[in-house]
């Protein structure tokens, strides 16, 4: 029989989708299931973005050009303009999500068995991008205590290589939802300029700054034009996952044209979607607003439910819609399956994602979730007592 390849046996599993047929199973025989394992947002994506593919009146769906169209990266050049980021047309490619942003990114700058340095735990995603263009991921620990903080700067700087050819950073952060300090940011400009690498922000989560923070891009920083890359999405912004649209914004032309040349090879971003996310720009920012405020009592009520908890230890998040959960057990995936196999209170139970694959140190994160608050407050509480009951049922086998 022949056999696949060793970068195929290598991809890991998503932490966020393994469980699926647990969870399906589940469903069939009855029992509600509320999601807490994935960042799909319950908000209404905009009528702006969805009237547009509903009443344009396209007659052939031709390609796009492969940097997606100009009207489109204009318009998000002016966006991003009113986020103070300066940049032009001429400096992003729209990508099919912003995985595939990353996976331009990854393509254009590094090289099989080169290194990126990443902040744990992070995106499992990046886990997967990397074995597929054959990084190796070198890991700095941040920690729960910190609230998942930005390690010091010398931790970075004693595992940088001659292999070493960037640091990505998630912010605000992906499971963590730390959201990075102008200081912090600037901390990170400094080393990378000194070591001559690449600064990667994925920045999906920019509008989503609580407690009156606000969010400091790397594209703000002075002196970053040939280091800094941003990572960007609709998905999460405008409540729009299955668009499949992001992109990837640098000032460094050599990056900018490289990546360009990935780009032409799959041919072009969807066309139906490029119209959702250009209408989706004129979106009033009263939306933002509302969703802000909805999110921010989420997050209230599900730390302060889970803090009730005997053994619980939860970082509050100041950003994005996910927290981690440290819990008194030894094995979170075991304790995630056997929720969705054997656990049940009046007939529901929960969803959640094992932290442990979103590390990527041996043995991190067993003892931990990520819950995603993307469910109503009064779903969140009945999530946060279930968890509490089968807590209490599981420890007692």
């Amino acid at each position: 029989m022949p056999k696949i390849s060793q970068k195929g046996a290598l991809m890991p599993q998503s932490p966020i989708r393994k469980l699926v047929p647990y969870a399906e199973q589940a469903k069939k025989e009855g029992v509600k299931v509320y999601h807490l394992n994935i960042g799909q947002p319950d908000i209404k994506t905009p009528e702006v973005a969805l009237n547009a593919v509903k009443n344009n009146t396209l007659d052939i769906l031709a390609y796009s050009r492969s940097e997606g169209s100009e009207a489109y990266r204009t318009k998000l050049a002016a966006y991003y303009k009113k986020n103070n980021i300066r940049v032009n047309a001429d400096n992003i490619i729209i990508t099919t999500g912003g995985s595939e942003a990353l996976f331009f990114t990854f393509g254009s700058i590094m090289d099989p068995e080169d290194e990126v340095i990443i902040p744990e735990p992070f995106y499992a995603n990046y886990n997967g991008f990397s074995t597929a263009q054959g990084v190796k991921v070198v890991p700095v620990v941040s920690g729960i205590e910190s609230n998942f903080a930005l390690p010091p700067v010398a931790d970075f700087e004693a595992l940088i290589t001659p292999k070493t050819k960037a640091i990505l950073i998630c912010n605000p952060g992906n499971p963590t939802g730390y959201l990075y300090s102008k200081t912090e940011i600037q901390q990170l400009a400094t080393l990378v300029k000194k070591h001559d690498l690449f600064l990667i922000s994925d920045e999906v989560y920019r509008e989503f700054t609580y407690d009156g923070l606000e969010h400091y891009s790397i594209m703000q920083e002075d002196g970053l034009e040939s280091n800094a890359i941003l990572i960007d999405s609709v998905s999460k912004r405008y409540s729009m996952c299955g668009a499949r649209i992001g992109c990837m914004v640098t000032r460094n032309k050599t990056v900018h044209d490289t990546a360009l040349k990935f780009a032409q090879a799959r041919l072009s971003p969807p066309t139906y979607a490029l119209i959702a996310s250009e209408a989706a720009l004129d979106t009033p920012d009263c939306y933002f607003t509302e969703v802000v405020e909805e999110y921010v009592g989420r997050r209230n009520v599900l730390v302060e439910e889970l803090e009730k908890i005997e053994g619980v230890k939860v970082a509050k998040p100041n950003g994005a819609f996910y927290c981690i959960v440290e819990l008194p057990v030894t094995d979170s995936d075991e304790f995630a399956q056997w929720l969705l196999e054997d656990f049940r209170l009046n007939n529901e139970t929960i969803m959640v994602a094992p932290a442990a694959g979103f590390y990527s140190s041996e043995g991190l994160g067993k003892n931990q979730v990520r819950i995603a608050y993307v469910l109503n407050k009064e779903d969140l509480k009945v999530s946060v007592a279930i968890l509490k009951a089968a807590l209490t049922q599981f420890n007692s086998k």
